[in-house]
């Protein structure tokens, strides 16, 4: 037994480069918990991206469950995680905090054993597909003219972009953005929208009708998640892919996402739903149902176990903004994709990331 000697959380506010929104938010910077879990001479490093409560939910509630424990027990101290919050719930901030300790455990594990974190876990891969990812819809024409030559300068396979402006009150915009986002990537380069749940139903069947020639192929929560029945009605009428499933916390929603037959790609988010050992859960119940899994943002985060898993169908990256900008910014080691994949470094012990403690200092709201 190696046990667990302490857990440090730090939260971070991060300004953006500009501001951003989809299409039912907007924001003008990105809070970030960082926790470093800590035992046998290592320190294993998770993170998430939420609201500041994240990082006192895991200093206080969280880190009692779990010092003391066996290190190379991952999968019990996320049980007991679990277990320690029953009376406050685990959505939301507390999901959030226990996904964070869980990605820092297994990283931890990882460096412990001296092995990277892509060779523990299993690979059936060596390169993991990404697609490009922004195209916020407070952007104007040229912002985004100069986003999807920044994408294509690095051979960006697929691309997506925000849609649903102002809750769906802006429909010849968001036409005219999927109009220029097509022009710009020519016929060869994969178009994705996402309207964040900002439509209904019908107005989102309607739109893609308008749009047909622009080819989209991947339609991102045309309506809220919580919505099964109009996820599955916009499935059934169009003939871009539907995917839904970023907000989802426990496997138990992702699953009525499958069996209401609302999605055709299952989506997950590892800083959110529990940590990587709930999110290789969520593949087995997406393979379950014949679908593939699409990682949701956090793209450093997301690769070794992406690569993981058989029914993979990509990961989202955004490039060069949000989360990517942030974890260049406050990681040495952080990845880069080129030609629509990245490529994970063999030789590296866990994650391969180490923070920039110092130079990120500037941020921190709390620790």
């Amino acid at each position: 037994m190696i046990p667990i000697k302490s857990v440090t959380a730090r939260v971070y506010r991060i300004p953006t480069d500009a501001p951003e929104g989809d299409g039912t938010c907007a924001w003008d910077s990105t809070t970030m918990t960082v926790i470093e879990v800590s035992g046998g001479g290592h320190t294993g490093i998770g993170w998430t991206y939420g609201a500041p409560e994240c990082g006192s939910i895991a200093r206080s509630t969280l880190a009692k469950t779990i010092i003391g424990r066996d290190l190379m027990d991952v999968s019990g101290c996320w049980e007991q995680m679990v277990r320690g919050v029953r009376n406050n719930g685990r959505q939301g901030a507390i999901g959030y905090a226990i996904s964070a300790m869980d990605v820092a455990l297994w990283d931890l594990k990882a460096r412990t054993l001296g092995v990277s974190l892509q060779a523990l876990l299993g690979s059936v891969r060596d390169t993991v597909p990404v697609y490009a990812s922004g195209g916020f819809t407070t952007y104007s024409d040229e912002q985004l003219a100069r986003q999807v030559d920044d994408w294509l300068d690095v051979r960006s396979t697929a691309v997506k972009i925000k849609i649903g402006e102002s809750w769906g009150t802006r429909v010849d915009r968001d036409l005219a953005r999927i109009v220029q986002a097509r022009a710009a990537i020519g016929p060869d380069v994969a178009l994705f929208v996402d309207a964040n749940g900002g439509y209904t139903a019908k107005q989102a069947i309607r739109l893609m009708e308008r749009a047909v020639e622009s080819n989209v192929s991947w339609f991102e929560e045309p309506v809220s998640s919580d919505n099964l029945a109009g996820l599955a009605e916009v499935r059934a009428a169009v003939s871009a892919d539907v995917a839904a499933g970023e907000y989802c916390g426990d496997i138990f929603m992702f699953r009525k996402l499958c069996e209401t037959g609302a999605v055709d790609v299952l989506q997950a988010d590892a800083t959110r739903c529990g940590g990587i050992t709930e999110w290789l859960r969520v593949a087995a119940i997406a393979a379950a149902f014949g679908l593939e899994l699409s990682g949701h943002c956090a793209p450093n985060l997301h690769a070794h176990v992406a690569s993981a898993i058989p029914n993979l169908r990509h990961l989202e990256w955004f490039h060069d903004h949000d989360h990517d900008r942030i974890e260049r910014l406050f990681f040495d080691g952080a990845l880069k994709p080129r030609g629509g994949v990245v490529r994970l470094d063999p030789d590296a012990v866990g994650n391969g990331f180490s923070l920039r403690a110092a130079d990120v200092k500037l941020y921190l709201v709390a620790s």
